[in-house]
């Protein structure tokens, strides 16, 4: 009985997702790592807050330097969940506040204004306006007992307040002053809302306050506060006071010596003198109505740090200093939290823990730092004091280190660490875990000497090496027994060592702070090493152009964009050579070229210019570089003495009204098993496998069209072109390169060929196969040869070698980008295409023969095309949950995807990088070289003994047999 065509062809696509699963359930947490990170946490925008008013229990939230709204807690230091403000990773910013008793949050980020769910995370509401938001604050509101929001915009030279319903989110009512003045900051007390702006111009500045009726929003007064230029930049206001009683406005003068405040609503503003050597101010204040009007000035210097706690009078409004905390050298965090009307002010030092009351300058609570070899040097900090007696209090900090870690002290011991300073990676790359150093100088000793001193010096270190062989023989019975019983661990260790797998590779990081990092993949994404900001050159955020790895020499280059570099080493992190920024002109980009002194980074300054270079550091082969003109060009460096000059060979623009947008190739290296490609009739078609070729995609935003552009980069030649419709221009357009074959990905209109010119808007994928011919056993015009030239003329000189293409177009179910291909050692293995996944935060490994070009259209396959596995083409493609690597993990804000081959040709390693940090193995072929964890390796050994046992009971009487049998013949 034989199928029909279409059956096969609908069960083959049905089977694919199963054939390639992407991870069973018990590889999860063996094979893949996840860094579950939020960003560096921001002063203002942290704190612990009771999402349930009946409970005691608190949550710790933060809106982070990257944007993202989380919610951890403060047991474990996990996250309960978290929220992406922007889809763009920003650069710090934003607003967090919440209800005392509430059960809500409000957040804001650009112009948008959020109310969130506080134990689930959940969106409640959303507004958005023009302008960005400047301040965002919770109204009490005693009539009717419940809370807005206050949010205040900046919006084309109008200063606009709003008060917003908390639980519907509806605007009740708006302010708007057109004016030239700076938005600041908004405040509130049971009566009034006072809106604080900057009057006048950069550098001379005054102080105003709006004061607003808070049932209409209507003006009621408008207050001027000191002199013209009494402030210079709206970085001087320290402080407006929050929902407090009486809400106050600091500011500082330029120099920092003295302090100035006001409660707001009143006329007068007090001066104090600051600590000399000031280097910073910041002010704390509790933030509920019920506590009492009470805020601390700490002041940093050179060499530490004091503070200041003052009291408001709520009758006549003045501000008289109540106490003071002594100076003490090093580093200092306060933080501020309430209870009813008492406000404790928490110190975190680089060995103590101090708690005092606002009250008096009586020290309630102190607790020394037990926080092992290294001291968490605090920078800022939210604390909760809970009172358990009347002279025993508890209190925990959640601190931001000067590492960027996140950490919490509970009564002085240290309860748990995130390494937030990961989060924001901009670059990554892979780098083989180095040999010891002194068997390295022993082999290359070894290299360099004649052969029969190496054959005697190897001979001699093999002996030498004898000694570790009864610990190594110690080992190996518990080892077989527990891979014989799947017990191996599958723990975190402390040890950096190679497998004989090569799963266990180093990742180093680069994040936008100016901050490297190295992963142990094969250890669950073990933190080995970081590099602290001040050791780490180029500003901040990082622009990082370029990052290496030299598995012969065991270091790490990255080059950033102000012309600094930086190489350290890969297993440690130590730093090998720097250069600070503005030594050298800003680069553009930087390319991996091949030298007569190696590897190395070419930095490609503005516009493509490549300045001059050493003669041994000349590239050897040609280097693509983009011009100041919006194309792109090859160059050819030439030897002039001692140095070497770039020659252009050839120059590429898209036409007019088009604008390159992407430019991708080959990975370097990209092995190829197989030069030609089998069909199901046994004839083979020859895979177009020219190294030197590049993707260029080019948008054209008037006419919504993007055309894709295959160049030959030794002679400028475009081998092939497709332009598609419909594309819009505002979305991410990626490409991806490999073997013979390329795709882009793009948003826009696709055209059903079904006769009734039918359209579907959704994410698309084109892909393009390269063969030598259209005819299956033709090499085309090169034939056997097994070189040739792009710049020398094939047979005819007017007709240049050009592949034989074959196209589709694919409509994803979701959106794509940050595309990848999985790479293994011989290329042996079926290809995946790696995407990220943003609206679904996930990794998808997409099959190569579910994009196959060949597929048949408007037909059913033939016996032959069912063979080689094709389906019968069908525009929609469904992204299978089966499909991804990352499995039920959410991955947030991922910018790139690398991957790197195992040494088993089954396996490619992927670390997907950018707010969260994930990697896993993936095998596209399945894993056909190793026994996976379910292979019963006991029930074999079992079966091989019970064999051995019984041929061995049977031989005595197999024996017998026979010779009884001869003694009766």
């Amino acid at each position: 009985m034989r199928l029909p065509a279409q059956t096969l062809s609908v069960a083959l696509l049905l089977a694919l997702p199963a054939a390639v699963r992407a991870v069973f359930k018990d590889e999860v947490g063996h094979i893949d790592y996840h860094h579950e990170l939020l960003g560096v946490p921001q002063r203002e925008t942290t704190f612990f807050h009771r999402p349930r008013p009946q409970d005691k229990a608190s949550l710790l939230y933060t809106l982070s330097d990257l944007g993202v709204l989380g919610a951890v807690n403060p047991g474990n230091g996990g996250i309960v969940w978290r929220q992406l403000l922007d889809k763009n990773i920003t650069a710090g910013g934003g607003h967090l506040r919440a209800g005392e008793d509430e059960t809500w949050l409000a957040s804001a980020l650009g112009s948008s204004v959020h109310a969130w769910d506080a134990i689930s995370g959940r969106n409640v509401w959303t507004l958005d306006f023009e302008g960005a938001v400047k301040d965002l604050e919770i109204m009490e509101m005693p009539e009717n007992d419940r809370k807005d929001v206050l949010a205040l915009h900046e919006e084309d030279g109008a200063t606009v307040a709003r008060r917003i319903h908390g639980v519907e989110g509806r605007v009740i009512w708006e302010f708007r002053g057109v004016t030239e003045d700076v938005a600041l900051q908004v405040s509130t007390n049971l009566e009034k809302v006072f809106v604080v702006t900057l009057h006048g111009s950069l550098l001379s500045y005054t102080l105003k306050v709006i004061v607003l009726e808070t049932m209409t929003g209507k003006k009621l007064d408008e207050i001027i506060l000191g002199t013209k230029g009494e402030v210079q930049k709206p970085e001087d206001v320290q402080f407006v006071g929050a929902n407090s009683a009486a809400p106050v406005v600091t500011w500082t003068d330029n120099t920092l010596t003295k302090l100035k405040a006001n409660v707001l609503g009143s006329k007068s503003r007090l001066e104090f003198p600051l600590v000399e050597d000031a280097v910073s101010v910041e002010v704390h204040a509790p933030h509920t109505i019920s506590s009492s009007p009470h805020f601390l000035v700490h002041t940093r210097t050179t060499k530490g740090s004091k503070a200041d706690v003052f009291h408001v009078d709520l009758k006549s409004n003045a501000i008289t200093k109540a106490y003071e905390l002594p100076f003490l050298e090093g580093g200092s965090a306060f933080s501020t939290s309430s209870s009813a009307s008492n406000v404790y002010f928490t110190r975190v030092t680089d060995d103590e823990v101090i708690v005092t009351s606002s009250l008096s300058h009586g020290i309630l609570g102190r607790w020394p730092l037990k926080s092992g070899t290294e001291k968490p040097l605090a920078v800022h900090g939210a604390s909760e004091v809970v009172k358990k007696s009347t002279d025993n209090y508890a209190v925990r900090s959640a601190i931001v280190t000067d590492s960027d870690d996140w950490t919490q002290i509970v009564n002085g011991d240290v309860s748990w660490t995130r390494p937030e300073g990961l989060s924001g990676a901009v670059a990554a790359t892979w780098a083989e875990i180095p040999e010891s150093e002194d068997l390295a100088k022993t082999l290359e000793a070894e290299a360099h000497t004649d052969p029969w001193s190496a054959f005697v010096h190897r001979v001699t270190r093999h002996i030498d090496e004898l000694q570790y062989l009864p610990a190594y023989l110690q080992t190996v019975p518990q080892r077989l027994l527990a891979s014989i019983l799947g017990t191996e661990t599958s723990g975190i260790s402390d040890t950096l060592a190679r497998d004989s797998f090569g799963f266990n590779k180093l990742v180093v990081l680069a994040t936008r702070r100016g901050k490297l990092y190295g992963l142990d993949a094969g250890n669950q994404g073990r933190i080995v090493w970081s590099k602290s900001a001040n050791e780490t050159p180029g500003r901040k955020p990082w622009d990082v152009k370029a990052i290496h790895a030299d598995d012969a020499k065991g270091v790490v280059t990255v080059r950033g964009a102000d012309g600094e570099f930086i190489i350290v080493k890969s297993d440690t992190g130590k730093t090998v050579e720097s250069i600070p920024p503005g030594l050298f002109p800003p680069v553009e980009s930087a390319v991996l070229v091949d030298s007569d002194a190696g590897p190395w980074l070419l930095p490609i300054g503005k516009g493509g210019k490549i300045a001059e270079i050493q003669g041994a550091f000349a590239p050897k082969q040609t280097v693509v570089t983009r011009t100041g003109d919006g194309g792109i060009r090859g160059v050819r460096f030439v030897s002039n003495g001692e140095k070497a000059n770039e020659v252009p060979t050839w120059s590429f623009n898209p036409p007019a009204g088009q604008k390159i947008v992407e430019v991708a190739s080959r990975s370097n290296p990209d092995p190829i098993a197989s030069i030609g490609r089998v069909l199901g009739d046994r004839t083979v078609k020859y895979k177009y496998l020219n190294p030197n070729t590049l993707v260029v995609a080019a948008i054209n935003e008037q006419a919504t069209s993007l055309s894709v552009y295959l160049l030959d980069t030794i002679s400028g030649q475009v081998l092939t072109s497709s332009t598609y419709e419909g594309v819009d221009p505002t979305k991410e357009i990626t490409c991806a390169m490999a073997e013979n074959w390329f795709l882009c990905a793009f948003y826009g209109e696709y055209k059903l060929r079904d006769g009734q010119a039918q359209t579907l808007k959704g994410y698309q994928v084109a892909v393009s196969d390269l063969y030598e011919s259209d005819t299956p056993n033709d090499r085309g015009p090169l034939g056997d040869q097994s070189n040739f030239s792009s710049l020398d003329p094939v047979d005819l000189p007017t007709s240049p070698y050009l592949p034989a293409v074959t196209s589709k177009t694919f409509v994803l179910s979701q959106a794509v980008s940050k595309l990848a291909v999985t790479r293994t050692r011989q290329g042996i293995t079926s290809r995946q295409l790696l995407a990220y996944l943003p609206d679904a935060h996930a990794i998808a490994a997409i099959p190569r023969q579910a994009l196959d070009p060949r597929r048949p259209t408007g037909r059913d396959p033939t016996p032959a095309e069912l063979e080689e596995g094709l389906s019968r083409y069908v525009p929609a493609v469904e992204l299978d949950p089966r499909l991804l690597p990352s499995h039920w993990r959410q991955v947030l804000g991922v910018r790139a995807i690398a991957a790197a081959p195992a040494h088993l040709e089954s396996t490619c390693l992927v670390v997907a990088y950018g707010i969260d940090v994930f990697g896993s193995r993936v095998a596209p072929s399945m894993a056909f070289d190793v026994l996976g964890k379910g292979f019963g390796k006991l029930a074999l050994i079992g079966t091989v003994a019970a064999l051995v046992f019984g041929v061995g009971g049977l031989r005595g009487l197999v024996r017998k047999k026979q010779i009884d049998a001869r003694w009766s013949s």
